[in-house]
C-alpha cells in the first residue's frame, strides 16, 4: 500500500512537473502568439475600417464634386441654349427683315415694269389703231 502512494504520489510529482514544464514551454508562449494575432487582427481590423471610412469619404467627395459638376454642366448649357435661342431668333428676324425688304423691292419693280408696260401697249394700241383706221379709211392722216 505504501508503495502505491508513493507510486501515486512520484505520478502526481511527474504530471505537476510536466503541467509546470508544458506550461513555461508550451501554454505561455502559444498564448503570448496568440494573443500577439489577436492584437494584430484588432489592428488590422481597425485599419480596415478606417480605410474603409477614408474611402467612403472619398466616395461622398466624388459624388458630391460630380453633383456640382453636372449642376453647373446644366445650367451652362441652359445659359448657352438661351443664347442660341436668342441668336436664331436675332437671324431669323433679319432674315424675315431682309426678306420682307426684297420682296417690297421686287414688288415695286414689277409695278414699275408693269406701269411701263401698260405705257408701252398703250403706245403701241394707239399706234397701231392709227395704222388700222388709216388702212380702214385708205388714206394716211
Amino acid at each position: 500500500m505504501i508503495n502505491l502512494d508513493l507510486t501515486f504520489i512520484i505520478q502526481l510529482v511527474n504530471f505537476l512537473v510536466l503541467v509546470l514544464i508544458l506550461n513555461v514551454f508550451l501554454f505561455k508562449p502559444i498564448r503570448r502568439v496568440l494573443a500577439d494575432r489577436a492584437t494584430e487582427l484588432s489592428g488590422a481590423r481597425e485599419r480596415a475600417a478606417e480605410v474603409d471610412r477614408d474611402v467612403q469619404e472619398k466616395v461622398a467627395l466624388y459624388e458630391a464634386r460630380m453633383r456640382e459638376a453636372k449642376t453647373a454642366a446644366n445650367g451652362e448649357r441652359d445659359a448657352l441654349k438661351k443664347v442660341a435661342q436668342a441668336e436664331e431668333s436675332a437671324v431669323l428676324e433679319k432674315a424675315r427683315k431682309e426678306a420682307a425688304d426684297t420682296l417690297a423691292t421686287i414688288k415695286e419693280k414689277v409695278a414699275k415694269e408693269a406701269a411701263d408696260a401698260k405705257e408701252l401697249l398703250r403706245e403701241q394700241a394707239r399706234g397701231l389703231s392709227l395704222e388700222i383706221c388709216e388702212k380702214v379709211l385708205g388714206r394716211s392722216l
